[in-house]
Order: C-alpha cells, then structure tokens, then sequence
C-alpha cells in the first residue's frame, strides 16, 4: 500500500515539466490538432438555448456566491428552467472565442494552453427541467445547444446505479452533469504533462457549477464516487479515449435545509 501511494503522489508533482522541451509531441511533429468538439450524429434532436446575451439569472454578486457556496445533497420538487439549464451549462464549458482555424477555444473556464479536453453531458431526471424530456444529452458548446443522444425509460436507474450506493439522493437533483475527457486533446501538445493538466482542468469547471447554481437560487454537489465502467456505459463512451472523470448533481435547493 505504501508503495501505490507514493507512487500516485508523484503524479502530482510538476518534475516533468524541467524536460518539456525535449519532449516529442505530435503538435511538434505537425500532426493535425484534435477537434474541439465532437461531432454529434447528423440525425439527433438539436434543441437551441437561451444565449448567454439574453440571461435575466444569475446577477448575484460574486462576493455573495461564494459566501453561499456549499455542497447539496437534498433538492426540492421544483424544476431548472430552461433559462438556468442554459446558464449552467454555458458558465461551465461555454465559448467566447474561436482561435486558429476553430481548434483553440476561450472558455468560461481556464485550461492548460486553452487546450479544453472535456465533453458535457447532461441527464436530465424526468420533469426536473422545463420543456426537457427526460433523457441523456450532450452539451455542444460551439453552438450553444443540446443534442439528445437517448431518452429510454430505463436509463433514469442506469444513471442513479452507476453512483455510489452512499449517494442515491442523487435520483431526487434535476439533472445530473457527467463530464468526458478525451486526453488527446492534451496529450497532443504536452503528452506525459497532460494527465495532471486534465485533472485540474476538471477541478476549474465543478468550481463554475458551484458558483453558478448558488447564483440562480440551485444547488450542486460533485460526485468522484461512481462506477467507472457503468458511467462510461450510461454515456456511451469507450472507456480509453474518452472516458467519464467528474458528475456533478444540480436543482433546486430545499429552503429547510440546514
């Protein structure tokens, strides 16, 4: 046990990065970058959100949200607008700029050399989200919009199963975000450097949840406890080149909550 530990503390340690200019790497080598977004099916739903230009939430003072800002673990009946979904969304993976031939992008959130290596899925629990069908999506943030990827009746207890057994409130939040990462889009520039970056790239977006349900009167608490296997197959994802690496639970907060 002693050993395993030590040896995943290195991981956390910067010592690699005195070799960085020796490092091959296929943006050296002039590979083609990865794209920034996935494509999604030519076929899917493509359901449009509010713009970040027309948002009436989300006015609380910064100062004030993270004073409030808390873990949640319990979530009244009332559901996520579509407005809030979209704010939501949009504070944690949102674009505000397309660099380079469309495959650097200035988000609402940092990331290492703005090379953003995560998809945003979403499931939305059954009339927990105004005008949302329950079901699995994916956030395209190029476009500001969600695509349905599945809507079976089953795949509420898929979603609630894949999270630890401690955490079965999760069933009672109004949506569930799953993020992917896709370590390419990394690796292509800073290869072995690339892990530690993706790991607090993903502590930088869960920080926006927080901070941007406390602003619309919601609620989120981060979840690290999940099945690996199961999350990966409740998205559809292949576990090696894309894989699930964080979840987040958001709605509505119980005002008795202590």
């Amino acid at each position: 046990m002693e050993s395993n530990v030590q040896t995943y503390r290195e991981f956390l340690k910067d010592d690699l990065w005195a070799g960085w200019d020796a490092l091959e790497t296929d943006h050296k080598r002039r590979m083609p970058p990865p794209l920034p977004q996935k494509p999604h099916p030519q076929d899917a739903m493509l359901i449009n959100l509010i713009g970040p230009d027309a948002f009436t939430v989300g006015s609380m003072s910064l100062i004030e949200t993270i004073r409030r800002r808390r873990s949640h673990r319990r979530f009244s009946p009332q559901p996520l607008t579509r407005e809030d979904l979209s704010f939501l969304l949009w504070a944690t993976q949102g674009i505000k700029q397309v660099l380079h031939d469309g495959w650097i992008t200035r988000r609402t959130v940092p990331a290492g050399g703005s090379f953003h290596p995560f998809e945003t899925y979403l499931y939305a629990y059954p009339d927990r989200v105004e005008g949302l069908a329950g079901g699995l999506y994916r956030y395209l943030a190029l476009e500001h919009q969600l695509c349905l990827l599945c809507a079976r009746a089953d795949l509420a207890d898929k979603v609630t199963d894949a999270c630890s057994p401690s955490h079965r409130w999760v069933r009672e939040c109004a949506a569930l975000f799953i993020w992917t990462a896709l370590p390419y889009r990394k690796e292509w520039h800073y290869s072995i450097l690339a892990h530690k970056l993706i790991a607090l790239d993903a502590g930088h977006v869960c920080q926006n949840v927080y901070l941007a349900c406390e602003a619309i009167g919601a609620g989120a608490c981060a979840l690290g406890a999940y099945s690996q296997r199961e999350m990966d197959a409740v998205v559809g994802v292949d576990g090696e080149e894309e894989f699930v690496i964080y979840t987040a639970a958001v709605g509505k907060t119980e005002t008795s909550e202590p």
